[in-house]
Formats: structure tokens, C-alpha cells, sequence
């Protein structure tokens, strides 16, 4: 059976490493890169890595005298709505409510009264605008 074809957007776990680290620091070089990743490779590897998602429109850079400062072409919550859709579609086949459901009963840190009221507060609302 043929392999489908990997959408060229479609982030590779070094990618989603060094977006994460752009997301959380705003911007950074190759160089401050490559010292937050786990197992880093070279340092030409990030340069091209950072190029790589450049071409897929994930990154932008800005240079600053010789070196080159990497940022986030999209801002965070654009980039967690749709890291969260393709962990939808991925995931759960496009159901929110398995979704939520899954988040719910996962064991770690409880949620808070207000945080619970909160979702409530928010499923009530979709489910008056038919959501």
C-alpha cells in the first residue's frame, strides 16, 4: 500500500523542539537554540533546521550585526490554536468532546473551583450558539 505523502507544513519532532523554544523565548539565535535543545545536534544543523522552518513560513529573522535573531512568524495563541487542531484531527479524529475528556481524566495537577467553573462557563456558551 502506498505511503501517503507528508504535508510539507507538517513539523518534525527537532522542528516542534525549536519552535517551543522560540515560543517561550520570543526570539533567539541559532546559537541560544541550540543550547536549550535536548541531545543537540551541530550548530550547523540548527542554522539549517531554523532555515528549513523559515521556507515553511514557521520562523522569520531579523539580522543584528553579523548574526541572525529567529522569531515566531506566527503569535503564541495562533500557534497553540493550531498545534491544538492538528492534535485534534491527529488524536481524537476531530471530536472536541473526546478531546476535553481525555484532558479531564488525565491525573496530574487537579484543577482548580474556578478553573472547572470556567469550562462549565464555556460549554454552556457553546452550546447555546450551537457549538
Amino acid at each position: 500500500m502506498p505511503r501517503p505523502k507528508a504535508n510539507p507544513n507538517d513539523l518534525t519532532r527537532r522542528e516542534t523542539q525549536i519552535m517551543a523554544i522560540l515560543h517561550r523565548r520570543g526570539r533567539a539565535t541559532a546559537a541560544e537554540v541550540l543550547d536549550e535543545l535536548p541531545d543537540p545536534p551541530g550548530y550547523s544543523s540548527v542554522r539549517k533546521l531554523l532555515e528549513i522552518l523559515e521556507g515553511k513560513g514557521y520562523v522569520r529573522h531579523e539580522q543584528d550585526g553579523p548574526r541572525y535573531v529567529y522569531s515566531p512568524s506566527a503569535a503564541p495563541e495562533q500557534a497553540r490554536r493550531s498545534a491544538l487542531q492538528d492534535v485534534l484531527r491527529t488524536f481524537f479524529g476531530g471530536s472536541v468532546e473526546q478531546a476535553v475528556a481525555t484532558l479531564l481524566e488525565l491525573s496530574g495537577p487537579k484543577l482548580k473551583p474556578e478553573e472547572l467553573d470556567r469550562i462549565a462557563k464555556l460549554a454552556e456558551e457553546a452550546k447555546k450558539e450551537g457549538r
